[in-house]
């Protein structure tokens, strides 16, 4: 999965993660740049994986490997940012998606972080920038609560001791060589339990019989979320209060996920409409669904995909949260059913020498993905509120990259009391990111409405202003 993420980077699908705390130093004397710098440096050396270099291996005889670098360079990856005024969300947003329209350069190693400044009310943007083959959702969560901590924290994520002399040119050939034995060795029997994992979906859809309201696996339909994507990135966010989410969820018997895809739901009904005109067919999310959620967990990729339907077709709001959850039951279903490591085992087998050209080609012809409309992601963050230095970190957004054929993402972190939500675009798909927002906010007050509670909505404290569409 890491090598995916890797090869499938083109000039037009960049595959970095972003996090954003939105910071308050008003009770930090003497703040500025430096100041963060000297703090900064201690807590990034303690996460290992930010000094991890990717390593070639000759020939491209396998996928690459790291070896782990003894220091940061701090003046290269650590860099300065400012936010026009009047320096409120909107302009922040703007900020983070130029910042996220640019690749990260694979001679270092793969990260970046912005110190965005200006902003209003004495606080600062910290954003982070990420390549997706260094962590996922879960592992760069757990980077972020570690480095976020009121103390200073040990190291992890340090790699293990190696010889000196592992990295040379024919070294690395022999182990890779040995590593393409025990794969083809493994494949008979990854062939079976593929065959076997088919013939148990099949035979559960048998017995659960038709779903007409759902959509067909591997059919997302043409939208205008879905064309050939461009390499320009907007960015837009907004908070809820994590309460009131909660609080839906219980009141409907239903998860707190099922909220989160059915209110995407009712926003990309009304965004469809606005834009297509029409939208009388459900929808496939990709839903990246971790199966490594230990808390110590810093680097790698550990998840998979499920694909839930999201009826978008549907006007009534409660019947949308049902449909919702049926079909995400179903998705959950199918992917037990085929097995969760399915998908990595195969990935395994990416041919590292051809991979990137077939994804570069595809990146610059494919007007819509053949698994599905958009990525939505809901990751648990940091539980508590984090304070370095005295400065106390009172938002916090995360968005994944959007994929060839698919140009939005909508991902939804949870800090503290706060559901935060953010959608990442090109530069085609919308006039202005923020009407995913304001759209997302929408369908939530309506499902609450058509739920009997209060359409008004919690204030959630120490946050920024919302920011309209235009």
């Amino acid at each position: 999965m890491d090598a995916m993420m890797l090869y499938s980077e083109t000039p037009e699908v960049h595959m970095h993660t972003l996090k954003i705390g939105v910071l308050d130093v008003s009770a930090v004397e003497g703040f500025d740049f430096e100041f963060f710098r000297r703090a900064a440096l201690s807590r990034l050396h303690a996460l290992a994986p930010l000094r991890y270099q990717l390593v070639d291996i000759p020939l491209k005889f396998h996928h690459p490997m790291w070896v782990q670098n003894a220091e940061i360079d701090v003046d290269y990856h650590v860099r300065r940012a400012r936010v026009p005024a009047p320096g409120g969300r909107r302009e922040l947003d703007q900020l983070i998606g130029e910042i996220a329209g640019t690749p990260l350069d694979r001679r270092y190693p793969l990260w970046e972080m912005y110190v965005a400044e200006g902003l209003a009310d004495n606080k600062i943007a910290v954003i982070h920038k990420v390549h997706h083959v260094l962590a996922d959702g879960v592992a760069s969560a757990n980077q972020l609560a570690m480095a976020i901590q009121p103390r200073e924290p040990g190291i992890g994520g340090q790699l293990a001791e190696v010889p000196a002399d592992s990295a040379a040119p024919r070294n690395l050939l022999k182990a890779a060589a040995r590593d393409h034995l025990r794969q083809m060795r493994r494949l008979p029997r990854l062939v079976n339990e593929t065959a076997a994992g088919v013939s148990r979906v099949r035979r559960q859809a048998r017995e659960r019989g038709r779903h007409p309201d759902l959509a067909r696996n591997f059919a997302p339909p043409p939208t205008f979320l879905n064309h050939v994507v461009t390499p320009g990135r907007r960015f837009a966010t907004a908070p809820l209060a994590l309460a009131d989410v909660k609080e839906t969820a219980r009141h409907l018997g239903v998860t707190l996920n099922d909220i989160v895809l059915a209110t995407a739901a009712g926003a990309l009904r009304e965004l469809q409409l606005r834009y297509d005109e029409k939208a009388d067919s459900p929808l496939i999310a990709g839903v990246p669904v971790s199966f490594n959620t230990a808390p110590d967990r810093l680097f790698g990729n550990e998840f998979t995909y499920m694909t839930p339907s999201l009826p978008v077709h549907v006007a009534d709001p409660i019947a949308r949260v049902r449909l919702t959850a049926t079909a995400t039951a179903i998705a959950k279903d199918n992917h037990q059913l085929l097995g969760p490591m399915l998908l990595p085992n195969w990935l395994t087998y990416l041919p590292p020498a051809t991979t990137p050209r077939i994804f570069r080609s595809q990146a610059r012809r494919l007007e819509s993905s053949m698994v599905m409309n958009l990525t939505i992601s809901n990751v648990p963050g940091p539980r508590e509120r984090g304070v370095m230095d005295g400065a106390v970190v009172d938002e916090i957004y995360s968005v994944g990259p959007i994929v060839a054929g698919s140009g939005m993402n909508i991902t939804v972190w949870s800090y503290v009391d706060q559901l935060s939500i953010s959608v990442l675009t090109d530069d085609r798909t919308l006039k202005d990111p923020h009407e995913a927002t304001d759209a997302l906010l929408a369908s939530f007050v309506e499902i609450r409405s058509a739920a009997g509670l209060s359409e008004a909505l919690t204030p959630v404290e120490k946050t920024m202003p919302v920011a309209p569409a235009l």
